[in-house]
């Protein structure tokens, strides 16, 4: 052991232990500066090394813990040191591996790593100052697991720290008693600590931040790494005496250099176009004058319905573009279906859906028509108003009606509300339905034919079942191959028709669109499919176009009616539409089937009656007819089905699904 002495005037000066943080700081800024490297661009690609080479530095701020006072055989000081702190210098080289976009890697630092610090200052029995300094300085190796949480360029990191001592001075100064100035100052004493552990096993556990300093053009790239820290006291005891732990935050920065492999450059896309490959079908109308058909006139409820929460128009009513509204024709409403939609019920939801278009199409027809939106919502009156701004929004932007001629106004309950005083059964199937915007009109052009008032449902257009009445063109593979495709279609002299654009594999139009009123015509028909590329494929057929007419006697027809919520009387207009369209078409000897409905709200038997109750308002309306017209010999077969879901024209999910099976359905046979 060597002890120094030295003599020292005046009062002992403290060392600052943050004059090595700034030394380390302006380090990783130089290194920072002086590596960075202009990129430029190259046509040369390489990958993100895997495996990293270089050096990190840094400060290590080192906290004291516990009792240090025999600091070796020779020196045993009056009083203990207990608290200290300073800085040190981290420096050594490093080898990282992980692969770019992976979350796991391993690390590995070596250097040299100063622990230095200094106690806080006490007071010995003397009433004398002392101050204790340390220099303790590590080899250490410090192998760690590397994790990217996000698979970006920041990572955590922890593992083991093997140290191997190699300075453990230090320097004590007994200072003056402050009573007596004047008497001699104690020679401080530099020497080396007893007792002190050559090899620590500690941990670590760290953070840090990857920035490119150069591009992947380089094939050797740069990387700078500024990381934190923290070595906890465990396993840090200096020596193998009295109580004496370190804790240490390291803050530094690491410069990191890797190779990259060589990218080998893209292959070039072959010149020559090789056109999807896509079927064209075409099925034109037969005529079957003996076959069964059926004529039905679908009713449209007035009503447009709102999600619980939301003043936006519901994304299953069909909203057209401004540009696409030119297109829109009622009787191909197949075009502008929302879904996947076939059968009786879904083709009528398929009318329903488009009720906003109908109704601007016919208000674009009729300038001096007008209508009234009304909201009712149970969060309130000015909720209701903006479900009714939003339907004016739509009419008003996309169809160009003038805003003058829609008014919106705001209820709670709408003016024939579901949701009865004291209800307390089912209530948010009951919300459901009153949570709507009624449109109400007094001009009869937008209209059923046969009503009038305010309290009137929207004219629908009659539908003819089955769809073989309509000309069918199939794409077979145009989701995949094209962004869409268009028809064009050419008669025998020479005029052109166009068609679409579409992207279903399978469209729909009706005969009479094609073939205007001509019984049968032959076309060149094309399909000119356009693909995400750009380009175009074109295929074309020969085909002949059927109009397709009617029986000559027809087997049926068949008509609808509407019911409020748990109502069985028919409102005026269903009367009048009973006893002046549906009455006259039934001829004498026929059979007219009458089955009522409910949806799924309320009791299954009071359901049950409530349908019969339904269908038997109905025959009371056309039996005083009939027997007015003379038509004494038509027979009624009445049903009350009720609620039965196997036999319910639609379900029961939606609140325009449960206010269409509030209805009777009126089928007639005649005699044959």
């Amino acid at each position: 052991m060597n002890i120094t002495t030295n003599n020292i005037k005046g009062s002992h000066t403290v060392r600052s232990p943050f004059n090595l943080v700034y030394k380390c700081i302006i380090f990783g800024i130089l290194m920072f500066m002086g590596f960075q490297a202009p990129i430029s661009a190259q046509e040369v690609q390489f990958t993100r090394p895997s495996w990293w080479f270089g050096a990190a530095a840094g400060a290590n701020l080192n906290f004291n813990h516990g009792t240090t006072q025999q600091l070796n055989s020779s020196l045993t000081i009056p009083a203990a040191f207990n608290k200290g702190f300073g800085a040190g210098l981290y420096l050594g080289p490093l080898v990282e591996y992980y692969r770019p976009g992976s979350r796991f890697g391993m690390m590995l630092q070596g250097g040299i790593d100063s622990r230095r610090s200094s106690f806080n200052q006490i007071t010995t029995p003397c009433n004398c100052p002392a101050d204790l300094s340390t220099d303790l300085s590590y080899l250490t190796v410090e192998p760690s697991l590397r994790f990217a949480p996000f698979k970006s360029n920041f990572y955590l990191y922890a593992g083991p720290r093997f140290a191997f001592n190699r300075k453990n001075s230090f320097t004590y100064q007994l200072g003056i008693n402050p009573d007596f100035p004047d008497q001699t100052p104690t020679p401080e004493v530099n020497g080396e600590f007893s007792n002190i552990n050559q090899r620590l096993i500690s941990m670590q556990i760290g953070a840090g931040h990857d920035i490119p300093l150069s591009s992947q053009n380089k094939k050797v790239q740069t990387m700078l790494s500024p990381f934190v820290s923290f070595h906890p006291y465990f396993g840090q005891n200096p020596r193998s005496t009295e109580t004496w732990t370190l804790s240490t935050l390291r803050v530094g920065i690491a410069l990191k250099f890797g190779k990259g492999r060589e990218i080998p450059p893209a292959t070039p896309a072959p010149v020559a176009y090789v056109a999807p490959t896509v079927g064209f079908k075409i099925t034109s109308p037969k005529n079957l004058p003996s076959e069964t058909r059926i004529v039905e006139t679908f009713p449209l409820r007035n009503y447009v319905y709102f999600n619980e929460g939301s003043t936006e128009i519901p994304s299953r009513y069909v909203a057209l573009e401004k540009g696409r509204i030119k297109d829109f024709k009622a009787d191909q409403l197949e075009v502008f279906a929302p879904t996947s939609l076939a059968g009786r019920s879904q083709r009528q939801l398929m009318v329903y859906y488009n009720m906003l278009n109908i109704l601007g199409d016919r208000m674009v027809k009729n300038p001096s028509a007008s209508v009234n939106l009304v909201g009712s919502s149970e969060k309130g009156a000015q909720e209701g108003t903006k479900m009714a701004e939003s339907v004016k929004q739509y009419l008003v932007g996309t169809w160009g009606i003038a805003s003058s001629r829609i008014t919106t106004e705001g209820l709670s309950t709408p003016r024939i509300p579901s949701k009865k005083q004291g209800g307390t059964r089912e209530l948010d199937l009951l919300l459901d339905g009153d949570r709507r915007v009624s449109i109400e009109s007094s001009s009869p052009a937008l209209l059923k034919e046969f009503q009038s008032g305010l309290d009137g449902a929207l004219k629908a257009p009659s539908m003819v079942v089955p769809e073989e009445s309509y000309v069918t063109f199939e794409v077979d593979g145009a989701m995949e191959a094209f962004k869409s495709w268009k028809l064009e279609i050419k008669d025998e002299n020479g005029k052109v028709q166009h068609f679409g654009p579409y992207s279903a594999e399978k469209v729909s139009i009706p005969g009479k669109l094609i073939l205007g009123d001509r019984p049968e015509g032959e076309y060149v028909i094309a399909m000119v499919g356009q693909t995400e590329d750009g380009n175009t494929v074109r295929k074309e057929t020969n085909s002949k176009v059927v109009q397709w007419t009617a029986p000559t006697t027809m087997e049926g027809m068949r008509f609808s009616v509407i019911y409020e919520f748990d109502n069985t009387k028919a409102i005026a207009s269903y009367e009048k539409y009973l006893m002046e369209t549906v009455a006259p078409k039934i001829t004498k000897g026929a059979t007219v089937i009458i089955h009522g409905h409910t949806d799924v709200i309320g009791e299954e038997a009071y359901n049950k009656n409530l349908s019969l109750a339904r269908a038997n308002d109905v025959k009371s309306i056309l039996e005083k007819s009939l027997q007015k017209a003379g038509k004494n010999d038509v027979k009624f077969d009445i049903r009350g089905m009720g609620e039965d879901q196997t036999v319910a024209p639609f379900k029961n999910n939606l609140p325009e699904e449960r206010a269409y099976n509030r209805t009777v359905i009126i089928d007639v046979v005649p005699r044959k």
